[in-house]
């Protein structure tokens, strides 16, 4: 057993150990007894686990420098440029909310309510994104955009977030393929000689990557089949969510056609960004910027994926600009947006919600949704009464702002 395990050794690993010893180790497996075998294992599990904390201490060096990198060379920064790419990306922000909302008003057709809830919603979802690892603001828009509709359901809203999906997949299959046709961007194998621990420890150990992809799908299914067989009213309120779907030319009208101005304004506002940090603007560049923050999007275990950024685009401008510039731009804009996005959500959750800070809305959020829980066991309506917006009068209530 210890035998494979030594022969399974990273490249890395062999270097480090040496040849000798993993030689050493080998031979100890077959010749030694099953206590030795057992100590032998564990020094090899001290020493992955060694080896993986020092790749982690490398890749914080690599970003506090890179922060450093930011901080000294802020005389540099063009601040017009800057102030002109966050304005863009609030812009996509505020139209990406505005085709959520027509998703949800396609679900709730007689039922009234404000689109700026809405955007508040998205903001908040988006800022602490952008501060706080795993996606937790995913679970703030779920509870806020939930709050603000009367008599809405979870399932429901949580399924129109799929709507928005559908058209950034298709854009984003284009941007990657544009990405690993340039000859910049690294491919996936050699993810794992980038300076990130996330994605290099995903790259280099494959065998758990898949065996993790594969654990989560059967999750997926497990959870699909248990739904489909004991909550049919669950799907019933999935397939309201994605109502809009089934209409093609109000889909387009309403929300594809805002996505595609969202990630037109995106695209102006990282030309302005690379401008702005003396990278250069471009349509390759923005294109390239787009393929890296789809692949750190599949990575959350940072906020905004910035460790992935980071790595990525040193690698990627790496004959763009000196290592240093892209460095600080890849730190600069992460910071910039994260700043950006962290203090409108915010300012959404306090001054339109009421709420006094992100944690606040994630306790009421898991509240909400262990009391609903508890409703539909019982058999019960269930309403919050955390919404502020009155019951329709009409079918269909006239649209707010």
């Amino acid at each position: 057993m210890i035998g494979s395990s030594a022969q399974g050794l990273s490249d890395r690993h062999r270097e480090l150990l040496g040849l000798e010893a993993v030689r050493d180790l080998d031979q100890r497996s077959c010749r030694g007894g099953e206590g030795q075998a057992r100590r032998s294992l564990r020094t090899l599990e001290v020493v992955s686990a060694l080896l993986a904390s020092t790749s982690i201490a490398h890749s914080l060096d690599a970003f506090f420098e890179a922060v450093g990198q930011f901080f000294s060379d802020l005389a540099a920064v063009h601040w017009g440029l800057l102030a002109l790419g966050l304005a863009f990306f609030g812009l996509n922000l505020t139209l990406r909310s505005r085709a959520f909302f027509h998703s949800l008003r396609a679900a709730y057709p007689a039922v009234g309510f404000r689109w700026r809830r809405i955007w508040g919603a998205y903001f908040a979802a988006v800022g602490f994104n952008n501060v706080v690892p795993a996606r937790g603001g995913d679970v703030i828009k779920l509870f806020l955009a939930r709050s603000s509709i009367p008599g809405s359901s979870y399932p429901t809203v949580a399924a129109a977030f799929f709507v928005e999906s559908v058209f950034d997949a298709s854009v984003g299959v284009l941007v990657l393929i544009f990405a690993f046709t340039q000859g910049v961007f690294p491919k996936p194998p050699d993810f794992s000689k980038l300076n990130s621990f996330d994605i290099s420890y995903l790259a280099e150990h494959f065998r758990f990557t898949l065996f993790l992809i594969t654990a989560l799908a059967i999750l997926a299914v497990v959870a699909f089949a248990l739904l489909s067989v004991r909550v049919r009213a669950f799907w019933t309120r999935v397939r309201q969510g994605v109502t809009i779907l089934t209409d093609r030319p109000r889909y387009l009208r309403e929300v594809a056609s805002l996505q595609a101005l969202g990630w037109m304004c995106r695209f102006v506002a990282f030309w302005f960004l690379l401008d702005a940090f003396r990278v250069g603007g471009s349509v390759k560049n923005v294109l390239l910027v787009f393929g890296v923050n789809q692949v750190a999007g599949a990575v959350p275990f940072t906020p905004g994926g910035a460790g992935v950024q980071q790595a990525l685009l040193v690698k990627v401008f790496a004959r763009s600009a000196p290592t240093a510039v892209v460095a600080a731009y890849s730190v600069g804009q992460q910071i910039a947006i994260a700043t950006f996005t962290a203090l409108v959500g915010l300012g959404a959750v306090v001054f339109i919600f009421r709420f006094r800070s992100f944690n606040e809305v994630l306790h009421a959020g898991r509240a909400s949704r262990d009391a609903e829980r508890e409703a539909e066991r019982a058999g019960v309506p269930f309403d919050d009464g955390s919404s502020l917006e009155p019951p329709p009068d009409a079918r269909r209530a006239p649209m707010r702002y």
